[in-house]
């Protein structure tokens, strides 16, 4: 059976390693000059037929190949985890220098939270062939965070307060955030920053 991605296939994977690839000289880099590694593990991935299709139907998308990698702009998944907040803006300044791609579309819900406590900076880019890649940069506990968010939001049969859950997440959300400002503050203490 052939996937979502008809002849597109190969060039997404393609455009996901060289991204990958770009990413991983550029923790080096950054390795290099800061004298820490700030970036803790990458993930890349494909969006999943199931996950493309539902994408199509809920925006009203004729699935044909075509218009997925034109309409879809997170069928290229890269997720980047910094330990800190601070390296999370150093890794993004990186990446609006990297060859071969434009960032098309920035959205800061790290200084700006979504009202459900998620944070995460988000950059839509582009590669000269059309195709478009989300990354995703954050901290370890941001991520963490999302992981449990997707999990409760994607289950279908939980059988407790919603409301109740989603006002616990909230709170950690806020607790992880403030958490975060405090480990960045002493690792600024720590290097002579302040």
């Amino acid at each position: 059976m052939e996937n979502v991605y008809g002849n597109h296939y190969y060039r997404l994977l393609t455009f996901k390693e060289e991204l990958e690839n770009q990413i991983s000289r550029m923790e080096q880099t950054l390795e290099a000059f800061y004298d820490t590694n700030i970036i803790d593990h990458v993930m890349g991935r494909l969006k999943s037929d199931e996950s493309v299709l539902e994408k199509c139907s809920k925006k009203s998308i004729d699935p044909t190949p075509d218009n997925i990698v034109a309409a879809i702009h997170d069928v290229v998944g890269i997720r980047i985890i910094c330990t800190f907040v601070d390296d999370t803006y150093k890794v993004r300044d990186a990446i609006r220098d990297f060859s071969g791609i434009k960032v098309i579309e920035e959205k800061d819900y790290i200084s700006n939270a979504k009202p459900n406590g998620y944070r995460s900076y988000h950059m839509i880019v582009q590669n000269k062939e059309g195709y478009y890649a989300e990354i995703q940069i954050r901290t370890i506990s941001m991520d963490t965070w999302a992981a449990l968010e997707h999990d409760i939001k994607y289950k279908k049969d939980i059988n407790v307060n919603k409301e109740l859950i989603t006002a616990e997440l909230k709170r950690c959300a806020d607790e992880l955030a403030s958490t975060d400002i405090s480990m960045q503050t002493i690792r600024n203490m720590i290097y002579g920053q302040m």
